[in-house]
């Protein structure tokens, strides 16, 4: 009977035991889930909307800025206003946020605030080396475009380092330092100053800095068409070595209002505003 009554307290115990072990693990495997869940809601808490599977094409009845801002109402949660920096910048650099291709990603908004902000927007980017570089790295999608284009004709970078693709927000900012000055983006975001954004980007502004832009080297028509041909394009005025991945044909971006400007030479897509 002794050995009968012990055997069933032992029972007992490893049952206890059991039971501890298990629910061990359950909390375990169910914090693992409420880690990895804000991941999956990621443009929701950033206020980035996810790229729909279906192209938004604009009303065509509409004027070029009408349709162009259509656009960016359906790409960012909250555009920006008319008369405004913000607006500036979107009117500079603002023809990227015609790309809708789904693995794309585009900022919420036309400026990241500081290093840490632009670091959680690439966290969010799948990028991938460009073929023949060591630290060239854009967007995937962007990337396996370009590549598609240097298969053509050979198109060199600009420099060949890093500073000719993605951008930090720190490197966007050592190149403002570079060609301007606080009173420089003082003068831009009250408006009085424009010309400089053909040269320099201000902090946090610029196209580099979503993994959708490359400074080139481009010298003739064929590689001007190759790049042309896989959705690279020049957007942004009398900056000649800045190419913007925009994704579509040439013969779409006219849908979105944007519009073509030849200066000296060069054919530019610009925004209509």
């Amino acid at each position: 009977m002794k050995r009968h009554s012990k055997l069933k307290r032992r029972l007992r115990k490893l049952t206890f035991i059991a039971i501890i072990i298990f629910l061990f693990f359950t909390i375990v495997a169910s914090s693992d889930i409420n880690y990895y869940q804000p991941s999956q809601n990621t443009a929701i808490i950033n206020n980035i909307k996810p790229t729909p599977s279906t192209p938004f094409i604009p009303n065509q009845q509409l004027d070029n800025q009408q349709r162009f801002l259509a656009t960016i109402t359906h790409q960012i949660i909250n555009p920006p206003r008319p008369n405004t920096y913000e607006y500036t910048l979107l009117r500079a650099y603002g023809t990227v946020f015609i790309n809708q291709q789904p693995e794309i990603k585009l900022p919420p908004k036309v400026i990241l605030e500081n290093e840490q902000e632009t670091q959680e927007f690439q966290g969010n980017m799948r990028v991938t080396l460009v073929e023949g570089t060591s630290e060239c790295y854009l967007q995937k999608v962007a990337a396996d475009a370009f590549n598609k284009a240097r298969i053509i004709i050979n198109i060199p970078l600009k420099s060949g380092y890093s500073g000719d693709c993605t951008r930090s927000f720190n490197t966007n900012l050592r190149f403002w330092q570079k060609y301007s000055n606080n009173r420089t983006l003082e003068a831009v975001q009250q408006g009085k100053e424009t010309k400089i954004l053909g040269t320099v980007a201000p902090p946090g502004t610029s196209q580099h800095l979503w993994g959708l832009a490359l400074d080139l080297r481009v010298s003739n028509a064929a590689q001007r068409q190759a790049l042309n041909q896989n959705g690279w394009f020049q957007t942004v005025e009398n900056d000649i070595p800045h190419w913007t991945y925009l994704g579509w044909d040439e013969e779409s971006l006219p849908k979105f209002g944007l519009q073509n400007k030849t200066v000296r030479g060069v054919t530019y897509w610009l925004t209509p505003i």
